[in-house]
């Protein structure tokens, strides 16, 4: 038994029920864990249109589900706060970021992000928050290019930045960490209730009279995961890629944003220069322990082989 699509081949009756099976899953695992939100519904009627819309759309939405399972791995980290796990580092981030790259302003010394605060312009507000908005759409776009051109480092690009993104959550969880707004608005003291905030982002919302990035912020999944800054991993996943596929100019535009979003995830006091810097380096760790992985192991190769030829 198979169901018809438009301009495309059959779906299975078998298909049909692991899709419908793995939708309603989710929505129970949701309601249990963070609870109902429409979003759930908005991100399985997408997955359904795409996927029985046609045989292109079916094998791009399959594709991406390598991301899908990432988001809802990220949200379901609501349902288990870091800070129930170990103690949050309030002021050891905070005065080894001093001490490292502090600034001298008028007669003590300050962090980068308390010298941006104070030296902010309105051209910097505007610009660190075209960056900071990059972050999504830049690899998202960029791994769909990879789609429909390159499908195998298509998979390649997407399992990195999985990899990438486990590997800082597993720092979260062993370090958890104020990012610097929460020490310029609270101190030392630890709030657990804390929301998600702006920070210097809200400058941006303000001059264009928008609630862009409070809206963004309000979905967060922990304030207390400053460490390692994953905003400044994902671009230099895609500049890893870009150069192993020799995009030539467009490395040109990664590289920018890549700088763009490390300087922007500072001036805005998101992050510090430490957890930058962190950043960075979970994402050469993730890079490399995936090369690694692929080199090695049978049994990966084997699996992208046959992933690949469902999404070809």
């Amino acid at each position: 038994m198979s169901f018809a699509i438009s301009k495309g081949a059959p779906v299975t009756f078998k298909n049909f029920l692991i899709v419908t099976l793995a939708a309603v899953s989710y929505l129970l695992a949701s309601y249990f864990l963070v609870g109902f939100k429409s979003d759930q519904i908005v991100l399985i009627g997408i997955f359904y249109t795409l996927f029985y819309a046609s045989e292109v759309t079916r094998k791009f939405v399959l594709g991406f589900s390598i991301f899908i399972v990432y988001w809802i791995i990220f949200d379901y980290m609501k349902a288990f706060p870091n800070y129930n796990y170990k103690a949050v580092h309030l002021s050891e981030l905070y005065n080894f970021e001093k001490h490292l790259f502090g600034i001298k302003q008028a007669g003590t010394i300050v962090t980068p992000n308390e010298y941006w605060r104070i030296h902010g312009t309105t051209f910097l507000d505007i610009l660190t928050g075209l960056f900071y908005l990059c972050w999504i759409p830049v690899p998202l776009g960029f791994a769909a290019y990879l789609f429909f051109t390159r499908k195998r480092e298509f998979l390649y690009f997407s399992l990195t930045f999985v990899l990438v993104n486990l590997l800082g959550f597993v720092v979260y969880y062993t370090y958890p960490a104020a990012p610097p707004w929460y020490i310029q608005y609270h101190g030392f003291h630890f709030f657990k209730a804390t929301p998600g905030n702006t920070a210097g982002l809200s400058k941006f919302d303000a001059y264009f009279g928008i609630s862009l990035f409070k809206d963004i912020y309000s979905k967060g999944s922990n304030v207390f995961a400053a460490m390692p800054s994953l905003h400044s991993s994902y671009p230099l996943i895609v500049v890893y890629y870009g150069l192993k596929n020799k995009l030539g100019w467009a490395n040109i535009f990664f590289i920018t944003v890549t700088v763009g979003i490390w300087f922007a995830a500072v001036y805005t006091s998101h992050h510090y220069l430490l957890d930058v810097l962190a950043g960075i380096t979970t994402a050469a760790l993730g890079i490399a322990l995936f090369n690694l992985i692929v080199t090695k192991s049978r049994v990966i190769n084997g699996w992208l082989n046959r992933y690949e030829a469902i999404i070809q």
